[in-house]
């Protein structure tokens, strides 16, 4: 790994932080709501981007990216399964209805 000095590794995280903090808002809002809030295919792109950027990250060995990128991660597949548990609910329900 590059000699990263300490300071700029404490503004990466804190860049990183503020960052993600779009993301956590987000998701609680949607665990509030108990469905997400955010088109589907967005969710998808963070995926696929988060996975492919993580990989970018380790490669660099870059721990500020790595942090984030995983956390990201996480919340992208949590909202992933709060759209099929919403859907499975309304084809449930569709189902009784009929």
């Amino acid at each position: 790994m590059e000699d990263i000095p300490t300071s700029w590794l404490i503004l990466g995280f804190l860049g990183q932080a503020l960052f993600s903090m779009r993301f956590l808002i987000q998701w609680i809002y949607s665990e509030k709501n108990k469905r997400s809030m955010i088109p589907t295919a967005f969710w998808y792109f963070s995926l696929g981007g988060g996975l492919t950027l993580l990989a970018y990250a380790i490669l660099r060995e870059d721990p500020v990216f790595i942090v984030g990128q995983g956390t990201g991660l996480f919340i992208y597949m949590r909202n992933l399964m709060l759209i099929r548990k919403e859907a499975e609910m309304k084809a449930q329900a569709e189902g009784k209805v009929e």
